[in-house]
């Protein structure tokens, strides 16, 4: 398939243009109730057309659903209609939030090479009120 060049030049490289076009057919679903299952979601979104697949985010030391998941419909035109949809509509007793997926976003590794500390407390070594190290 070739590309315009005006999107080569704009976007820069053909992997960036590919994910980009592959992300427009994923969308965001939030404020979900924690009971919802995969099932239930696929069944509602194909109400909007063909759902290619739902992925419901959970803790993944619970288990439990986290509240939202990302559904991949089988084409923009039909991802647009599911926002139309359910952007705002009540689902097991909450008021949907239903937009395109933004794109992940890199986080990297962590670790003390990351802004100089280890996790989210900073720096081990930090001293504490008085001058003591607290370890």
């Amino acid at each position: 398939m070739a590309l315009p060049p005006d999107r080569l030049k704009r976007d820069g490289a053909f992997a960036c243009l590919f994910q980009e076009e592959k992300m427009e057919t994923k969308i965001y679903v939030g404020n979900l109730s924690f009971a919802t299952t995969e099932d239930e979601l696929k069944e509602l979104f194909a109400q909007a057309g063909t759902v290619a697949s739902v992925a419901l985010i959970k803790d993944r030391d619970t288990g439990q659903s986290k509240g939202f998941a990302f559904i991949e419909m089988a084409n923009q035109a039909e991802a647009e209609k599911a926002i139309q949809m359910f952007n705002g509509k009540t689902f097991g007793n909450r008021e949907i939030k239903v937009n395109l997926a933004r794109p992940r976003e890199d986080r990297g590794f962590g670790g003390p090479s990351r802004g100089g500390g280890y996790g989210r407390g900073g720096n081990r070594n930090r001293r504490g009120p008085g001058g003591e190290r607290r370890y």
